[in-house]
């Protein structure tokens, strides 16, 4: 198939791109490069299959494609609030403009939306039928709010112009080609422990969190792709740990004498993330397999080699 992946070149998108290149697709990768890195696709510069674009999806594009993984989209608080009504058109205007694409060509578009849509949730663990606590003009809604227009629109194409759709909402996800700097937790910690400086837990470190390897996750957006569920599911690791224990698991991993700084809990933190997987074991047959001692060791490994550089 043809298949093109916005957001590429970015941490789960690169590795989405690597699966699909593997299995025999013919791949486009669109992307901005605003969190994307091009060294993230090295290995397939120059092979007849691949195609990297330089674009903004906010601008419309015109291609031909059997399906489209919809990834674009700064991730971590950092990025996406940098530049918050950037980070709104990108939901907003961008999903608008690839919805379209799918709508003129006819192609099976997937929607990468998030956990962040359930806010800071009241019900635990999270089903995909909450309809979430968000609050619409804290400084974590340009992304909360902004993927949450986007599942919209999406159901409205679907239910208006018979768009095949598919929505995923992802938990934490980890490992290689994660920016270090992208501030989100298991990145911050790994890179701050073999830095030797001391790890920054926000709050008390009770808040909790579920961290799906990146392997697994995209298992699970192309089992959702290729069958007849659109959605929404939640795609993440129902393991929960809080944040505290996350930080001691890499503090032993990778620097026993790490100190641990505790900050001050940033606004609209969640103070729980869990999914409900019962929807993607019922419909995808689909489960996370890959312990977090195992994840973490891929993750700090790359990290070694990367910072090494």
């Amino acid at each position: 198939m043809r298949i093109l992946v916005t957001g590429g070149a970015g941490f789960i998108g690169s590795h989405l791109v690597d699966r699909l290149m593997t299995e025999g697709h013919e791949v486009i990768c669109l992307d901005n490069f605003y969190t994307g890195r091009k060294h993230n696709l090295l290995k397939w510069i120059g092979n007849p299959y691949f195609e990297m674009v330089r674009h903004d999806i906010t601008e419309p594009i015109r291609l031909e494609v059997d399906q489209v993984y919809h990834l674009a989209c700064p991730a971590s608080p950092i990025h996406y609030q940098f530049n918050a009504i950037k980070t709104v058109k990108t939901n907003v205007m961008g999903t608008l403009n690839m919805l379209g694409l799918a709508k003129r060509v006819k192609a099976r578009i997937l929607l990468a939306s998030t956990s962040e849509v359930y806010g800071d949730p009241e019900v635990h663990p999270q089903p995909e039928t909450y309809h979430g606590n968000v609050n619409p003009i804290g400084i974590r809604s340009c992304y909360d709010e902004g993927k949450r227009m986007a599942e919209t629109l999406a159901f409205d194409y679907h239910r208006s112009n018979d768009v095949d759709i598919r929505v995923a909402r992802i938990f934490n996800t980890y490992g290689p080609n994660m920016l270090p700097n992208d501030g989100r937790v298991v990145s911050n910690f790994i890179v701050q422990a073999l830095q030797g400086k001391p790890l920054t837990v926000y709050g008390d470190g009770s808040q909790t969190r579920s961290f799906c390897y990146v392997s697994d996750l995209v298992e699970g957006l192309i089992r959702l792709m290729n069958q007849d569920f659109i959605g929404p599911v939640n795609l993440g690791n129902p393991d929960e740990y809080t944040i505290l224990e996350l930080a001691q698991t890499i503090q032993d991993m990778v620097n026993p004498n790490a100190e641990l700084a505790f900050e001050p809990l940033p606004q609209d933190d969640p103070r729980q993330r869990q999914p409900d997987i019962t929807r993607a074991k019922t419909y995808l047959d689909w489960q996370p397999t890959v312990p977090l001692k195992v994840g973490l060791e891929k993750t700090i490994a790359y990290f070694r080699d990367r910072l090494a550089e």
